[in-house]
């Protein structure tokens, strides 16, 4: 059974629960009116004998009287014995319990009943009139049917209302629910199809249209990661293919029939060694892009100064020709340690591999930021926009080591952690990088 269809029938489930209380409401009033209005008129009738005279009774009540059925009511006198007397004509007794013997012998107070005799139905009032008791009674033939064609026309009703309640819940749960058949179509076309393009429009700003806008959503982050996918493994492709090519080149004159003089050979396998560190750095940097978009688990205060410290001593010794200076003052961020100095590595790489022989590099944190900058050639305003972008590489860069994803590594860090990094030209020339996350000092 589908949504929709259980849905219109809980609709028509709740109206016919509602019809029903309803009209079981209506009935039981109307009955009670109905009922009322014969039981006053017993009362008023009881009221009226009791102010007679007992020579007036006998002449009211043994006149010639009414049927078991007339308006006046059909009177009865019971003695305390139980004996029971009529007006001439009215044969038909009406019933004698023992609550009416009580009233007769003077130990009851007056009260109605119904009662059927000879297949009328009867509302019956009795009271004592000393020394005897006074029974009379008044046909409900007018109130039963009238009751009888009530009942019908509620129940005709009640099955008229919960058909269209029913109808109206099926058109009603089909509009209501046509956002999420949209929604169930576009998913189960994604699943067969892999389009992850497909979109649903959004109307509205109930809750299903902002179901719908997060689908949507969704989507859009799946289509543009295994976009990103798609581009990465293009670039990498792309990158591992000339050092591979190399490699191999180099490998097979290497392992040719020709034996190589030493001199010649000593260059080739250089090359060799070099084209495999590259190759590492790639596959390395590789990894790390691939797992920098997750959510860092084990990120904890550090100390942004201390990082940058320990970069900085590793970078001059790996670039020894290269100056560096440092203004680092305390401060505390919260992130992943090994990720930040990771990114904190690059920037320093980034800044000597750009910085003339003899340059200098000006490290600074404060507040939560790095700056690092260096005294190279500066990024020219065309590149500026993609020099965190992976594999991007300007063309004064491409003769130049490197990979291509050391400032992508950086970025991406930073975005991880909540934080941001630019490249600006500052006055004077050079690069200025600024790394920014949400830190604070410590004093």
């Amino acid at each position: 059974m589908s949504f929709r269809t259980r849905l219109a029938l809980a609709a028509a489930a709740a109206v016919a629960l509602a019809v029903v209380l309803a009209s079981v409401t209506v009935f039981v009033v109307v009955r009670s009116e109905l009922r009322a209005e014969v039981d006053d008129a017993l009362r008023n009738r009881a009221e009226e004998i009791s102010r007679l005279p007992p020579d007036m009774v006998g002449r009211s009540l043994f006149g010639r009287g009414p049927g078991l059925g007339g308006a006046e009511g059909y009177p009865q006198v019971v003695e305390p014995d139980g004996s029971t007397h009529r007006p001439p004509g009215n044969d038909v007794p009406l019933p004698v319990s023992d609550r009416v013997l009580d009233v007769a012998g003077g130990e009851g107070g007056a009260f109605l009943s119904d009662a059927r005799v000879e297949g009328t139905h009867l509302r019956m009032i009795t009271f004592q009139y000393p020394p005897y008791a006074i029974q009379v009674a008044r046909p409900l033939t007018e109130v039963d049917n009238t009751l009888d064609r009530l009942r019908t026309y509620l129940i005709l009703i009640a099955l008229a209302g919960i058909g269209l309640a029913g109808g109206l819940g099926l058109v009603v749960s089909r509009a209501a629910l046509a956002p999420v058949r949209r929604l169930t179509e576009a998913a189960e076309n994604v699943t067969q199809t892999g389009d992850l393009s497909e979109r649903i429009e959004v109307d509205g700003e109930d809750e299903l249209s902002r179901l719908a806008s997060r689908f949507n959503t969704m989507l859009a982050a799946l289509e543009a990661s295994a976009r990103a996918q798609r581009q990465l493994v293009a670039d990498a492709s792309h990158e591992l293919r000339t050092p591979l090519t190399s490699l191999r080149t180099n490998i097979e004159v290497l392992a040719g029939k020709r034996r190589l003089p030493v001199a010649e050979r000593e260059p080739l396998m250089r090359d060799v060694v070099e084209q495999l560190d590259e190759m590492t750095t790639l596959i390395a940097e590789l990894m790390e892009l691939s797992h920098g978009d997750r959510e860092p688990n084990d990120a904890k205060d550090v100390r942004l100064d201390v990082l940058a410290a320990d970069a900085v001593e590793r970078t001059r010794r790996n670039r020894p020709g290269v100056e560096f200076k440092t203004d680092l003052q305390e401060s505390v961020v919260h992130g992943v340690p090994e990720n930040l100095e990771r990114a904190i590595g690059n920037l320093l790489d980034n800044a000597a591999k750009w910085s003339p022989p003899g340059g200098e590099v000006e490290v600074v944190v404060r507040e939560g930021e790095i700056t690092v900058r260096d005294r190279g050639p500066g990024i020219d305003d065309a590149d500026r926009p993609y020099v965190f972008d992976r594999f991007y590489r300007s063309t004064s860069a491409r003769g130049m080591p490197g990979s291509g994803l050391g400032l992508a590594i950086v970025r991406q860090v930073a975005e991880a952690h909540g934080g941001t990094v630019t490249a600006e030209r500052p006055e004077g020339g050079g690069t200025l990088m600024r790394f920014r996350l949400n830190g604070r000092t410590n004093s």
